[in-house]
């Protein structure tokens, strides 16, 4: 139990909500949009393994692709895998008990879910190494966990073919890297000095702001050309104002002059506009099936 504490305190396993909510409205949405009808508790089941293995094998992978990059950072120079309170091969069987349950609930969902695996996996392998050698890691990562509400949209439909489903994915690739934008700011002068690639070290850290206040700027107008396309009515509008207002209030709260809230800002803030928007999502399907809205 102490080494699976430590394990999850490594890869942490408490921002998986970060994603999770969204994987789950692309696995309501596209039953909706297909089917008219919630999904089944299967469905629910499968696609929250999917999300569990792809996000542990993730993590765990950067922990150990980036270990002798940790171990020269003092922010990072205390993670288990680099002060020894968790063995490499401890992780790499982590790594591959996660990608077996990753292949498992791909195999359990549909065919399509199987065909994509190979894409799914790259790019969870591919986002550590970008740091290295481009600036837009940070759009990277933004594309690998969107792949979260794609592939919940596949796991509910077989498909994907659905203006809808791009519009979330883009919403959520440009949600990502916004943040993790902010987040990189830490790292300025350490990615300056050891020739790693970041937005803020290539920028600044005043332009790195704006470009992160950009970013979420099309994640607002994203969620609104879904709400468009599926018409999804008033409930889905709402969280879209009320992630307008938290992603405002995460920028407000951070400057040149003070980025003492960036904890606040990144971990706190993020983790309430994925569930707030989930939430919203939720009422707004329901207000659609309760209406006999439901495509089939």
């Amino acid at each position: 139990m102490h080494k699976l504490r430590v394990f999850l305190e490594m890869i942490k396993f408490e921002h998986t909500i970060f994603a999770l909510p969204f994987a789950y409205m692309g696995l309501v949405l596209g039953h909706v949009d297909a089917y008219g009808t919630w999904p089944s508790i299967a469905l629910w089941f499968w696609t929250t393994m999917a999300m569990v293995g792809a996000r542990t094998a993730a993590m765990s992978l950067n922990r150990v692709i980036d270990r002798a990059i940790d171990a020269l950072n003092p922010r990072t120079k205390d993670r288990p895998l680099v002060s020894g309170r968790i063995s490499g091969a401890e992780v790499w069987l982590y790594i591959v008990l996660s990608f077996g349950l990753l292949f498992l609930s791909a195999y359990m969902l549909n065919p399509l879910a199987v065909k994509l695996l190979p894409i799914a996996v790259f790019f969870l392998v591919f986002y550590s190494y970008t740091k290295r050698f481009t600036w837009l890691s940070h759009l990277i990562l933004g594309v690998t966990d969107a792949l979260a509400p794609l592939g919940g949209w596949v796991a509910a439909t077989g498909r994907l073919d659905a203006q809808a489903a791009w519009w979330l994915f883009l919403a959520v690739v440009f949600w990502i890297a916004g943040f993790d934008v902010i987040y990189a700011t830490q790292d300025l002068e350490f990615d300056r000095r050891h020739g790693l690639y970041s937005i803020p070290a290539r920028f600044g850290l005043a332009r790195s702001l704006w470009i992160a206040r950009g970013f979420h700027g099309l994640t607002i107008v994203f969620l609104l050309g879904l709400w468009w396309t599926m018409r999804l009515g008033w409930p889905f509008g709402l969280g879209v104002l009320a992630a307008a207002v938290i992603l405002g209030y995460e920028h407000a709260i951070l400057s040149p002059h003070d980025m003492s809230r960036l904890n606040l800002a990144f971990f706190t803030m993020n983790g309430v506009l994925s569930v707030v928007v989930f939430v919203w999502t939720l009422l707004s399907v329901y207000t659609l099936l309760a209406g006999g809205a439901g495509r089939g």
